[in-house]
Formats: structure tokens, C-alpha cells, sequence
């Protein structure tokens, strides 16, 4: 089983990478935040039924009807999950890459998890193929896997898995007796939501699909942890809702009270929660695909950016530079960019790949700027990529891939 990062590496070395600042906060939402916060009365576990009907009708928005027997809510994704894992027992199957914060999970429960690698045109979702023959080697090997944990818009590559795609992994995960978890905390963000087709595992598979989402992707500040999750209307869904409940209590992994009744309000998407929603997606992809083509013209691979506020970087191409500094591994790597760009530059290491790729996250958001005014500024700007502290940021990024470049050239 491997960690996902090696201890006293950067600045993030003690775990996943911590988001970057998000959008100031809604009035609307701050103004129910505080005129809840006089409340001294503890949220019930699971979610109030406010909060748990108002994600009922988020989903049923999304074409995935559900009632609040099968919904909970909880403080982040990450305890969700791991209650989640705790119910289910079992080991868990991982794509490669993968979102930092999984792994850490299975491991919390004792569980293994194993990566099957994502295809090349995008992330989030393993190759069918690869798999099925991880669940036969795990089985060989006396392993028991039961969850595949996916995501639709994923960290850290950013990236949609086609239609076709989902369908025949979620078929081979089906075939296999798997519970699928689909992460769809980034389903929201997606910067072309007219040009981008985005489906749900639970759309395709709706008996065997546990769905996550966490809301400070899209609808709440990222400082307020807040998250639901959807199980089937089955008898089995139902068992695993009162056992991941019964985990929840363990954990006292409950919603602050003046967060929920926020985050009631944030899931009925009121127009200003749609509006600061698409706005945010739209200025995203703007400085993605910024920060997309000064990769790529420097000469790393990276898929498109298609949702969210990350983009994934392989410098195997710069591969002889790299070693000319001294650079041959990810962790290498992560140290010499978050040195030059001042900011944390999380490696492949991180996401499930081995610590000898040169791979990088990066993000969008520390674009946005220092201060509320400033990244208020950048959401409302006609162009962003025109303010100065935006054209600084993306200034400093290019200077940093284009020494990697020319060091290429110079090896030449």
C-alpha cells in the first residue's frame, strides 16, 4: 500500500495539497450563514431534512431523482467517505491519477487500495480494460475488492471521461460485483457546459451507484466544508445509508449549524448561487487554458482542461533538463516549482503516480489574486487575463517552464 506522499517533502508534505482561496462569499450566503449562527441547537447526523431536501432537489435538477431516505450530509467529502468506506469493508480500486485526498481514506479504514490507470485522453475513470485485470490480480493475489471510486470531472487532471468511456467502465464494474462511488464534486464546474457532455454513473447504473459531491467546488465557500451524498433506492442502499450513519455518529462528523442552514439555501441555487456558479466555472477555464498552452509550448503533455480549477503537467519531455538540475523524480520536481512560483505545485506523487514521473498539478487559483477585492475584480473583469496581477502570475509561470525549455534546447 503507498502513501501518497513522502514525509518532509514541501510545503504540503504531511498530506493532501489545502485549496487554494476561493471567490468571496456571497452575501446571500453569509447574510443566512449569520443570521443562523445564534442557533445553539446541534445539526442531526446525516442532515437536517432542510438540507436534505433542498439536495433532493439539486439532484432531481440533474436528472437523478431521489428522496431524503437515501441522502446525507456531512463536513467535506472526506469524512463522508471515509464513514462510506467504513460501511462497505473491502479493498478499493483507484484510478491513476487520482485526487490526493482518496487514498488517505482507505487507509484511515485499514483498507487497500489499488490504482488502475486512467486512459490517455482523460482522467477520473479507469480503461475498462485495465480494470478488470486489476480486480483478477487483487483476487489472486487474496484481496477483496467491492468499491471503484470515480470521478466525472476529475482532479487533478480536469478532465470529462466521454460518455462512452463511463458507460463501459461502469459495465465492467458491474460485472465484477463493485459498488461504484462517483466523486462528482467538479460536475458543476464545467467551463463549456454547452459543449461538454457529462454523465452520472447513476444515470447508467443506478443500483449500484453511491454518488459525492462536495459543494465548496461550486456552491459554498471552500473555508465552509460541507458535502452530500445519494445512495440507490434499493434495500442495499438503504442498509449501507444507515451504516454509513452509523459511522457518521462515531465520527461526530456533522454540519455546523450556521453552515447547514447556508448550505440548504446554496443547494436550492437560488439565481445568485447560479450566477457566482457559472461565472466562477467560466473564469476557470479562461486561465486554464492560459496556463494550458504556456505548458504546452514549452513542450510538457497536458489534456485540455475542461472543468474545475486544475490542470495536470507530464514533463517527461523535459526530462533531460530536468536531470541537468538535479530533477528526476516528482518530488524533485514539486520543490523546484513551488520554490519558483511561490506557491504549492503539488507532484505526480500525490495522485497515485510513481514518485519517477515528472508530473505536476497546477492551479488556476492562486491567479485570482491576494485579496477578496482582487479576485472579486478578476471574476467581473471583461478580460482577466488582461489585469495585472493575472498577467503577472501567468508572466512568472511562463518564465518558469520557458528555463526548462531553453535548458532542453541548450542539451540539444
Amino acid at each position: 500500500m503507498q502513501r501518497t506522499a513522502p514525509e518532509g517533502r514541501g510545503p504540503a508534505s504531511f498530506g493532501p495539497p489545502a485549496p487554494a482561496p476561493g471567490l468571496p462569499v456571497l452575501p446571500e450566503l453569509a447574510e443566512r450563514l449569520f443570521r443562523s449562527a445564534t442557533g445553539a441547537g446541534p445539526e442531526p447526523v446525516g442532515g437536517s431534512r432542510d438540507v436534505l431536501e433542498a439536495a433532493c432537489g439539486y439532484w432531481s435538477r440533474r436528472g437523478l431523482w431521489t428522496d431524503t431516505h437515501h441522502v446525507a450530509a456531512g463536513p467535506g467529502a472526506q469524512p463522508l467517505l471515509l464513514a462510506l468506506l467504513a460501511a462497505t469493508g473491502g479493498d478499493v480500486l483507484l484510478t491513476r491519477p487520482c485526487a490526493a485526498w482518496y487514498a488517505p481514506q482507505a487507509i484511515l479504514t485499514g483498507r487497500p487500495a489499488y490504482h488502475a490507470p486512467a486512459p490517455a485522453e482523460c482522467g477520473g475513470v479507469p480503461d475498462p480494460f485495465a480494470l478488470l485485470e486489476t480486480v483478477g490480480r487483487v483476487r489472486r493475489e487474496g484481496g477483496d475488492p467491492r468499491v471503484l471510486l470515480l470521478s466525472v470531472a476529475d482532479d487533478p487532471c480536469g478532465t470529462v471521461p466521454p460518455p462512452e468511456l463511463m458507460h463501459e467502465a461502469c459495465e465492467a464494474a458491474a460485472g465484477e460485483g463493485l459498488l461504484i462511488v462517483s466523486d462528482e464534486t467538479y460536475r458543476d464546474t464545467l467551463h463549456d457546459p454547452d459543449g461538454t457532455v457529462l454523465f452520472s454513473p447513476a444515470e447508467m447504473q443506478p443500483e449500484n451507484v453511491v454518488v459525492l459531491t462536495d459543494l465548496g467546488a461550486a456552491l459554498v465557500p471552500p473555508g465552509w466544508p460541507a458535502a452530500v451524498v445519494r445512495f440507490p433506492d434499493t434495500w442495499r442502499g438503504g442498509e449501507l445509508h444507515a451504516e454509513t450513519l452509523d459511522a457518521m455518529a462515531g465520527l461526530r462528523a456533522v454540519l455546523a449549524g450556521p453552515v447547514a442552514a447556508a448550505v440548504a439555501l446554496a443547494l436550492t441555487e437560488p439565481p445568485p448561487v447560479a450566477a457566482r456558479t457559472a461565472a466562477a466555472a467560466r473564469l476557470h477555464g479562461t486561465l486554464a487554458r492560459a496556463v494550458h498552452s504556456i505548458v504546452t509550448e514549452a513542450g510538457a503533455l497536458c489534456r485540455p482542461p475542461q472543468a474545475g480549477s486544475h490542470l495536470y503537467a507530464d514533463l517527461d519531455p523535459l526530462r533531460p533538463a530536468l536531470a541537468a538540475r538535479g530533477i528526476t523524480d516528482s518530488v524533485e520536481l514539486e520543490d523546484h516549482l513551488t520554490g519558483r512560483l511561490g506557491e504549492p505545485v503539488p507532484g505526480g506523487h500525490r495522485f497515485g503516480d510513481g514518485p519517477d514521473s515528472l508530473r505536476v498539478r497546477l492551479s488556476t487559483g492562486p491567479l485570482l489574486g491576494g485579496s477578496d477585492q482582487q479576485r472579486l475584480r478578476t471574476l467581473t473583469a471583461p478580460e482577466p487575463l488582461e489585469l495585472p496581477h493575472v498577467a503577472e502570475a501567468l508572466q512568472l509561470i511562463r518564465s518558469a517552464f520557458e528555463e526548462l525549455d531553453n535548458g532542453v534546447r541548450s542539451a540539444g
